[in-house]
């Protein structure tokens, strides 16, 4: 059985079997896919070899001869539990060949049908790829800006046409925003952003709501084509207090982080120290040492009365002197794609008004 109907596995977000290799895996998979592998990395090694030195018959045969046995029994019940459980799950490997062929028949001997990827991985892969470029003939697009800590990422996570790229990048777009957790690899992040358009467009959603990023969130991109369509977006300013700014980095940046990395707050300190160094060169040396003196002693205040209320001047500092004016100088060169600025509340009526 073969299917090729990607957008409803989009659609469904159809639980998949990825029977390729770990090190195929790792470097970029699908969303709601586990890697149960045919084959393992040493033995797709070996098969390797084999292929280049006698030709494809070898390679399958040795194929059969590592997978055989225990071996098979333990790889056939692998992927039979996982059946069990999401009964809807479909197969892949990198071409739709001979290892998801061999996966599928495995399969059916023992009792369990499933279907597997026309294509396999390369063909579910550019129907994505296809579907980003596509999309920017299907929505239009709205940049949400403000000072660093306005809220912005809160308001978009409550707006049911938005699409998080700091979510889907698992970073918070600044100097300060890895997390402990790693960022997808980039053929993750463009699969993962895939699947977001296709579900939001779906709905028929005339308007997708993005935050201002620029084109990099950490270490991955986003799709140059889709970038440049939301260069020249309509852009709205979301404008907050700045004791709300300060309260909204400090819970983000200092409490709910900390939480991340437990009792380590000796790694968070140096993380932060880490991030501050790679701003030195605009900071400034004099500001740069007046920031670090500032945190340090939050630090040692935390340390010794378990406090976090000194953070907050730091936070404060690090926005006026730093932030701010950065964040501004730039929205001024892009003063006329600015369309509206207001609070919260004022953005959503604003974007519920749109035609």
């Amino acid at each position: 059985m073969f299917s090729n109907d990607f957008k409803s596995i989009v659609l469904n977000s159809t639980r998949l079997i990825d029977v390729r290799a770990p090190i195929e895996f790792e470097k970029g998979s699908f969303p709601y896919a586990i890697n149960l592998p045919l084959i393992n990395d040493k033995e797709r090694h070996e098969i390797g070899i084999c292929y280049k030195k006698y030709g494809n018959n070898e390679a399958v045969k040795l194929g059969h001869r590592l997978v055989s046995g225990a071996v098979k029994e333990e790889r056939v019940k692998a992927w039979s539990e996982f059946i069990k459980i999401n009964s809807d799950a479909k197969l892949f490997c990198f071409r739709g060949g001979q290892r998801s062929k061999i996966s599928q028949e495995w399969l059916s001997q023992s009792g369990y049908d499933i279907t597997r990827f026309r294509g396999g991985y390369k063909a579910f892969r550019n129907y994505l790829i296809n579907e980003i470029e596509k999309s920017c003939t299907h929505f239009k697009p709205i940049i949400l800006g403000g000072r660093t800590g306005s809220g912005k990422t809160i308001l978009l996570n409550n707006l049911d046409n938005s699409i998080d790229f700091e979510g889907l990048a698992n970073h918070r777009g600044s100097s300060f925003g890895r997390k402990i957790t790693p960022q997808p690899s980039q053929i993750n992040f463009e699969n993962a952003l895939a699947y977001d358009l296709i579900q939001k467009l779906d709905k028929g959603l005339k308007y997708l709501v993005f935050e201002d990023e620029g084109n990099r969130i950490g270490s991955v991109f986003i799709p140059k084509i889709f970038a440049d369509y939301l260069l020249v977006a309509p852009l709205i300013i979301l404008e907050t207090h700045i004791v709300e700014r300060i309260g909204i980095t400090f819970n983000e940046y200092v409490f709910e982080a900390q939480k991340m990395y437990g009792n380590n707050l000796v790694e968070w300190r140096d993380e932060i120290l880490g991030a501050m160094s790679r701003i030195k060169k605009r900071l400034g040396s004099q500001r740069y040492q007046k920031v670090c003196d500032i945190f340090e002693n939050a630090f040692d205040e935390q340390m010794q009365r378990g406090s976090q209320e000194a953070y907050k001047e730091w936070i404060e500092y690090l926005l006026r002197e730093y932030y701010d004016p950065m964040y501004d100088y730039q929205i001024q060169k892009r003063s006329k794609q600015v369309e509206f600025r207001g609070s919260s509340e004022e953005v959503v009526e604003y974007l519920s008004q749109l035609p």
